[in-house]
């Protein structure tokens, strides 16, 4: 005997449960499946039940012909709704009555669009997505990929490791030394359990960020542009230009010769008869935000580089990705979230980043004791972007 599905599903619309009395108006009936496929109550998915008024009551009179259920089931086909929703098409009772329901399954590759625009049922009704729905659609639907660092990138391999600077620098710092001579798997299983290639021998976004050759030869955002002008605007002659196609550490070593071969110094008073040199900009707090900008940055959408503007007045930071996860514009400088945890690990174990969530204040208590104007932080939805002002 079928179950009477106001037992089974309720007789309250919900997140997961949409009652409409007819299938007149097919562009509210794709509407509602879009917005079940999308989830974003994660109720794993919802009901739409044909035939059933507001109040939670069968109508008199309902269509249940072939007809109209052939019509229902192709609203999954017609294209207009995309990706795709799994979708079934069933005449079952309702307080004894027929109606017709359409089950919608999660989504597992949302944000689901309908027309272009992305719908969602956080509650009893249906409405347009708004940015913070789609980053939380967006970010779930990555999150069952895995993060991008950690996934195999197509057409490379272990060949395009420097396997000399793995042995010799990353692994000493990432595995305890005894582990490392007690276990005795062999290479490609050490690179695979740091998620640095996958078992096949491809290797991944962190692995080629971390100790590639030239990973932008595979990731085309991932190297460093670094600009310095002899003068405060674009326009002004350019001083020093450079590309850094290079592994996190070779990047980092050749970050810190440029950057110290253009700090100049100052006499300030230190109190008494004593005098102190002290740069335009703290190294500490230079570096700090260029390790963060490579750590943070969005490898997986974004062809653009990490970009480093020196100006007679300033230095700019301007890093590709917006917030992501838990952090927001309003929160960034207390909050953390990683877009990319495989290479904030390794970062870690290469002593190039801290204690994770502290980069912004030790960034403001390194300025402040050097006497710069604080940073400015501009944050959007695709970037971050700091200023950080010469020391008067």
């Amino acid at each position: 005997m079928t179950t009477d599905l106001a037992e089974l599903l309720g007789t309250r619309e919900s997140a997961g449960l949409e009652f409409k009395r007819t299938a007149k108006k097919p562009d509210v009936i794709r509407r509602a499946i879009c917005a079940m496929a999308n989830d974003l109550a994660q109720q794993g998915g919802g009901d739409l039940l044909i035939g059933v008024d507001d109040n939670g009551e069968p109508a008199d009179e309902v269509d249940t012909s072939d007809r109209v259920l052939l019509a229902l089931t192709d609203m999954r086909e017609d294209g207009l709704i995309l990706d795709r929703p799994s979708t079934s098409v069933t005449v079952q009772p309702f307080k004894g009555k027929p109606v017709i329901r359409i089950r919608v399954e999660a989504s597992a590759a949302p944000p689901v669009r309908f027309d272009g625009v992305v719908w969602v049922r956080p509650g009893p009704t249906t409405r347009r997505a708004t940015r913070d729905d789609e980053r939380v659609l967006t970010e779930r639907r990555r999150a069952a990929d895995g993060p991008y660092d950690s996934r195999p990138v197509a057409g490379s391999s272990v060949v395009n490791l420097d396997l000399g600077l793995f042995r010799s620098t990353y692994l000493p710092t990432a595995v305890d030394p005894d582990v490392l001579e007690e276990n005795g798997r062999p290479e490609e299983q050490q690179l695979a359990s740091l998620r640095f290639a996958a078992l096949d021998g491809t290797a991944t976004a962190v692995g080629l960020i971390a100790i590639g050759f030239d990973p932008s030869a595979f990731i085309p955002g991932a190297y460093v542009q670094f600009v310095r002008y002899q003068g405060t605007d674009l326009d002004a002659p350019i001083m020093d230009e450079q590309e850094l196609r290079h592994n996190v550490v070779t990047t980092a070593d050749r970050l810190e010769t440029i950057l110290r071969g253009h700090l100049h110094t100052r006499i300030v008073e230190a109190g008494g008869f004593r005098e102190e040199q002290r740069p335009d900009y703290p190294f500490d707090a230079l570096r700090e935000l260029c390790m963060n900008a490579i750590m943070h940055r969005n490898y997986e959408t974004s062809y653009a580089p990490t970009r480093i503007a020196w100006f007679e007045d300033r230095i700019e930071v301007t890093n590709p990705g917006g917030p992501y996860g838990q952090v927001r514009s309003d929160n960034f400088d207390r909050v953390n979230d990683y877009r990319n945890p495989s290479l904030a690990a390794a970062m870690k174990s290469l002593g190039y980043v801290n204690r994770f969530g502290r980069g912004i204040g030790r960034v403001r208590a390194s300025l402040q004791r050097n006497g710069n104007p604080s940073a400015e932080f501009t944050v959007d939805q695709s970037s971050w972007f700091v200023t950080v002002r010469r020391a008067n």
